[in-house]
């Protein structure tokens, strides 16, 4: 089921982050999809809301792309936006794919609002042939926590700037006004729970990012310009990879 605030919300995340406008996107993650995807075969966009990143790669790498989202607006202009991929709703405990199905599997910013994590780990491992990679985009789990944020302390002399960290461990659904008018849900876990998840479901783990912000998403305003938010990430790639066969 769509956690209702995506359909609602659907239009105010096409006009902020789609179609060129989020350096985030343009300048870090659809770049980083795209350098770790392989170069040929059958990939699956997994909560590809308009499908920017489903688009990329067909239009770049050539690929065979299928792209699944649970809500109907964003597929609706996924589809209106074509670009080459396939594209159909569903979520992602429940994929309408064959067992080792697809080469690779994208999952951006979409397990952060999920509740099923580990069925929707065992479907993605389900989904991937041997050996297949999977591109785990996150909100760093450390940084990004509940209560997290710059914070400028203008009690000492000079005044000091640091980055709070909200409580980690425990797990935490918040809901998040991210926007005027506009209520996100997150599910935070720590790292280890989704390492943990990938694991459990036949997974391995190859490699890890954390990058620093890019420079467009620096210059967008003032407040961004500062050493603290420049050296603090705020994604985390996390590169998988199939591991031997389904356990039983």
């Amino acid at each position: 089921m769509t956690e209702p605030r995506w359909d609602e919300h659907a239009d105010w995340w096409q006009r902020e982050f789609t179609d060129g406008v989020d350096p985030e996107y343009v300048e870090q993650i659809i770049p980083l999809a795209l350098e770790h995807l392989p170069p040929s075969g059958r990939i699956l966009d997994l909560g590809t809301g308009e499908g920017q990143i489903a688009r990329a790669a067909t239009a770049s790498l050539g690929l065979c792309v299928v792209g699944l989202d649970p809500t109907a607006s964003q597929i609706a202009v996924a589809i209106e936006r074509s670009g080459g991929p396939v594209y159909a709703m569903a979520g992602s405990d429940a994929l309408p794919l064959p067992d080792q199905s697809v080469d690779a599997v994208v999952v951006c910013l979409v397990f952060e609002h999920v509740d099923a994590i580990d069925e929707s780990m065992a479907e993605v491992a389900r989904v991937l042939r041997p050996g297949g990679k999977f591109l785990f985009f996150l909100n760093h789990p450390l940084l990004q926590t509940p209560g997290s944020g710059m914070i400028i302390d203008h009690m000492i002399e000079p005044p000091e700037t640091y980055w709070r960290i909200g409580p980690y461990l425990p797990e935490a659904v918040t809901i998040e006004e991210v926007q005027k008018g506009v209520y996100v849900r997150f599910v935070h876990r720590p790292l280890s729970r989704y390492i943990n998840a990938m694991i459990d479901a036949g997974m391995s783990l190859s490699s890890m990012h954390e990058p620093a912000p890019p420079p467009g998403f620096l210059a967008k305003a003032e407040e961004y310009e500062n050493e603290v938010v420049e050296t603090t990430p705020r994604l985390l790639l996390l590169v998988g990879e199939r591991s031997g066969l389904l356990n039983e």
